[in-house]
């Protein structure tokens, strides 16, 4: 008690915090605050209260909002107690203002004089409170009459204020990136400050810009380079240290932005390899921030263009993640493998066991993540057992949105990869069981076109039979889910008599649709019920299904509910005028007609226009019956033809032909298009920058800043920084060190040493299957999955198409336009994997290791992974020329749907199409054909290590600039190909 009173705390507030750290129950907690909020309401008022008192009662004020109670009356006490002399109650004026003001309240702003007054105090105290509070208050309001004292203190002598100062300037960034997009030069100064923590907090801003940007930045690249090796090289003060590892917060940032630069150019990461190599390296110590570290540096070799020895660096830290016995780096390795099977799939081959052993793991996070690992190396070789796993984890999962996950996985995967039709039905209707409310209509629907389509040529009704053979299943269920009464009511409605007991089914359908207790929850079923009972007795000559449907019909002929009412209605009527005219039933309701148009030959025209057929004629009959009654009979709506053809020819001929107006010159900032792929589990980073593109993916491309300047944000280019942090005047060429041995793991986290060959348990052996049909099987290269059968025409519209005169021959298709974008395209392709997430860690320094013989399909459990081999090839170049004719590119262009744009400027001697092909030609693309009458040329180029095609349209502009238009199959291709072309064109600009 003595203790705490001689800290300036009144007995008050020390009965205050023990009373509410002693309390039983919130509602004893709520009434103690109750009772503080009376007092201080009370006291807070009075006239004669020091400010030494007032400080104390803001504190328990904080206590009081700090446990959910209003106490706004004490505000106003919090902005006049920031304006006191003694530093102590600024401080705390500041602190509840900050926690207690919400951003839009208007108290915010009486603040912001008393901040300009506190950043020009001489006491630097003063100076760091204002600027804390700023951090906490600032709103974007009140930016304007900050920013200018916030810049200023920038050259403060305290680095305590140094490192403030560039926090604010942060926040500014987070609350309005164009506020501080101009103070380039400044925040290169403080990269370059002669104080760590400057340099250290400088870094979250240059981050923030730079994961905007990336383009303006390439030259801080040896700056960021030479600050990495020196915190690695230990050469900053022990303060920095965390449990022995040099300022492990400064590397994961330093890491992160290393991989935005690097991004898909070789030149910048050629740069980067020595000192990553070096960080993997020292990092590697069996603590948990060395993993930290090691993980980073695995997803920037993964992400910067890629380098042999850094791969194989990466790979072995996957692997001591992997044969861990610590499941937080069993996450770290399964992460890290996801990350690099999508475009280095040889560095699973060795982790399959692992794998299987996480799948079966009882850390539900540890078997998530493997189960995104498992839908990143899905192909049509080992869909089947990897969408069992997948379907097995949807019926034991209870979390909705790990359900909603793999609902969406499971359907994109039937789609793209269904071994057979047959197959891809059972999945389907299996989902919809499991997960019937998650799973979207257009896949019921297209599901449902593939039944009614039949299947493979040639056996039409195999497909349709073991659909209905399921669903007849179905019927004696105790539960069926709502949106699996639709599928099912649909199909056998429509192909129940391709079962061997159809009338059976008729009776099954009757007796659930008259079941109130199983209908319960599916309140459309007993309407789709009974339609398929009207299918079955217009297909059936049964007397019993006419039977059941009638007594159906006529016990719901007065329902309330007014749908199954007016089915019912309908049901009752067709079968008494079946009665008169035996094919009435069937022709209203023909076998085999969903993919039929109602419409088709509907009788139009009168007289000697009269032409069509007699689709609708079994209504002839009740028109008669209505004309004969008095009905009056349909008069076709009088057109004004004249009125039409003017019209038309008035807004054919309203042509513009006014100059348009002078476009503006552009800079050198890129706007890209992006079309964001379905599911992927990537990085909070990489999906915020994959929004942003999204968002302007219907925009045309944008001009924005001029050419030139040095603002960090303004996409001008900043020499590289120099000084205490800077790069060196003679950098080190990237030549590979000589191998340093791997740090040895802990006791509890050591990876097992190879040991004596042991025969093999059956529970070793069944993992190895598992195993082989997870990567791809195990012998002899497997043929490619058969495709899903085309869709053909329908039985009964082949009818309908024999009964009509044939059409006329279409005209011949016109050669593919070389250029033509508008023109209409060929349907998409289906879609490609998700784009590839940010990897994980490298080596560089390592020598290549010694090339392995190829190894014998019948052991290599990589032979039908796509074609993928246990050795690959490194390319040197990342595109290799393409060369094709005129003709084959506009073949390509059309289906061809991953399309990344940018404009960029160019110099006046760089604006012709030969001075553009050879700009290109830095990045591997072709030039195909060339028109200098419309400033266009073309080019195409393939991808190495994907052999994904790619091609290139590049329109000069009259303002000195290129669009450029890239497409390829693979989007994360058409982005590397895009920014490649960016920053060949610049670098020769």
């Amino acid at each position: 008690m003595a203790s705490m009173m001689s800290a300036h705390l009144s007995k008050d507030f020390f009965d205050l915090v023990k009373a509410i750290g002693e309390s039983k129950s919130k509602q004893q907690e709520d009434r103690i605050i109750s009772d503080e909020v009376q007092t201080l309401k009370k006291k807070m008022p009075e006239a004669k209260i020091s400010r030494k008192k007032m400080k104390e009662f803001l504190v328990r004020l904080i206590y009081v909002e700090m446990l959910g109670h209003d106490a706004a009356f004490g505000y106003i006490r919090a902005i006049e107690l920031a304006a006191s002399k003694n530093l102590i109650q600024k401080r705390v004026g500041y602190l509840c203002s900050g926690l207690c003001l919400s951003p839009d309240h208007e108290f915010r702003f009486m603040l912001v004089n008393q901040l300009q007054q506190d950043m020009t105090s001489s006491n630097f105290l003063e100076v760091a409170a204002a600027l804390g509070a700023t951090i906490r208050l600032a709103t974007t309001d009140m930016i304007p009459p900050l920013l200018a004292h916030v810049v200023k203190l920038l050259q403060h002598d305290r680095e305590l204020v140094r490192k403030k100062t560039v926090m604010v300037l942060h926040r500014f960034h987070r609350l309005d990136a164009s506020a501080v997009s101009h103070l380039g030069p400044q925040m290169r100064r403080t990269l370059c400050d002669k104080d760590p923590s400057v340099m250290a907090a400088s870094l979250c801003l240059l981050h923030a810009q730079i994961t905007e940007k990336p383009l303006g930045f390439k030259e801080l690249v040896p700056s960021f380079v030479s600050i990495l090796k020196q915190i690695v090289e230990h050469r900053l003060p022990r303060d920095f240290d965390y449990h022995r590892m040099p300022a492990p917060w400064a590397q994961l940032r330093l890491l992160r932005i290393l991989a935005l630069l690097g991004r898909a150019d070789q030149s910048t990461s050629e740069g980067m390899y020595e000192v990553l190599g070096d960080v993997i390296r020292r990092a590697d110590t069996g603590i948990n921030v060395g993993y930290a570290i090691v993980y980073e540096c695995v997803r920037t070799v993964t992400t910067i263009y890629p380098n042999n020895n850094l791969l194989d660096e990466a790979a072995r830290a996957i692997a001591r993640f992997l044969g861990s016995e610590n499941h937080n780096l069993k996450y770290l390795g399964i992460t890290g493998l996801a990350q690099v099977v999508e475009q280095h799939p040889k560095y699973a081959a060795e982790h399959q066991l692992a794998v299987i052993d996480c799948l079966s793991s009882v850390d539900d996070t540890l078997k998530r993540k493997t189960l995104d690992l498992l839908y990143r190396m899905m192909n049509p070789v080992n869909v089947e057992f990897i969408a069992s796993k997948l379907v097995e984890s949807l019926e034991q999962s209870t979390d909705d949105f790990l359900r909603r996950a793999l609902v969406s996985r499971l359907c994109t995967a039937a789609e793209r990869f269904a071994p057979s039709n047959a197959w891809y039905v059972a999945t389907i209707v299996r989902v919809m069981e499991l997960a019937g409310e998650l799973v979207p209509n257009e896949v019921a629907q297209q599901m449902l076109s593939l039944v009614a389509e039949g299947g493979e040529e040639g056996d039409a009704d195999a497909l349709r039979a073991d659909a209905v053979d399921r669903f007849v299943g179905m019927l004696h269920r105790e539960v069926v889910p709502d949106g699996l009464f639709h599928v099912l009511a649909w199909v056998l409605g429509e192909f129940a008599q391709l079962s061997s007991e159809s009338a059976s089914v008729a009776e099954a359908i009757a007796t659930l649709a008259a079941d109130d207790a199983r209908l319960k929850g599916a309140p459309r079923a007993r309407e789709l019920l009974l339609t398929a009972l009207i299918k079955l007795a217009a297909q059936s000559d049964d007397i019993n299904t006419k039977a059941a449907l009638r007594s159906l019909a006529e016990r719901f002929a007065s329902s309330s509910n007014i749908e199954l009412q007016q089915r019912a209605l309908e049901a009752l009527n067709l079968l008494d005028a079946s009665t008169e005219d035996s094919g009435l039933l069937e022709d209203a309701l023909p076998y085999d007609a969903s993919l039929e148009d109602p419409l088709d030959g509907v009788v139009t025209g009168e007289g000697e226009d009269r032409n069509g057929g007699d689709a609708l004629g079994f209504l002839d009959r009740f028109v008669a019956s209505a004309l004969n009654a008095g009905a009056a009979p349909y008069q076709k709506p009088v057109d004004d033809e004249n009125e039409t053809e003017s019209e038309s020819e008035e807004e054919t001929s309203n042509f513009k032909f006014e100059a348009y107006a002078e476009p503006q010159k552009p800079g050198r900032r890129v706007q890209q298009t992006s079309y964001p792929m379905g599911d992927s589990t990537e990085n909070d980073e990489e999906i915020a920058r994959r929004l942003q593109e999204a968002e302007y993916a219907n925009q045309p491309p944008q001009r924005t800043t001029a050419r030139g300047g040095n603002a960090i944000g303004s996409g001008g280019g900043l020499a590289a920084a120099s000084g205490p942090w800077g790069a060196p005047r003679q950098p080190v060429a990237p030549t590979p060190a000589a191998p340093r041995p791997a740090a040895a793991p802990t006791q509890q986290q050591r990876a097992p040493t190879p040991t004596e060959p042991e025969e093999k348990t059956a529970e070793q052996a069944e993992k190895e299957r598992m195993a082989a049909a997870l990567f791809g099987g195990v012998g002899a290269a497997t043929a490619a999955a058969p495709r899903r059968a085309p869709r053909k025409a329908s039985n009964a519209s082949s009818r309908q198409a024999s009964r009509s005169p044939p059409p006329p021959a279409p005209p011949p298709a016109p050669e593919p336009s070389l250029l033509d974008l508008g023109a209409p395209e060929e349907p998409p392709a289906p879609a490609p994997p998700p784009p590839p997430v940010s990897d994980l860690l490298g080596d560089l320094s390592a020598p290549a290791p010694a090339p392995v013989p190829p190894p014998s399909t019948a052991s290599d459990p990589f032979a039908a992974f796509d074609g993928l081999s246990l050795t690959e090839a490194t390319p040197s170049t990342a595109f290799a020329p393409e060369k094709l004719t005129t003709a084959d590119f506009g073949g390509r262009w059309g289906p061809t749907k991953h399309e990344k744009r940018a404009e960029v400027s160019l110099t006046p001697t760089q604006t012709t199409p030969d001075a553009v092909a050879a700009g290109l030609a830095k990045v591997g693309a072709v030039l195909v054909e060339a028109i200098p009458a419309t400033r266009e040329l073309i080019l195409a180029a393939t991808h190495t290590p994907t052999a994904a095609i790619c091609l290139w349209h590049v329109k000069l502009l009259a303002t000195s600039a290129a669009l450029v238009t890239v497409r390829s199959p693979n989007p994360e291709v058409a982005r590397l190909a895009l920014e490649a072309s960016v920053g060949a064109l610049s670098s020769s600009a």
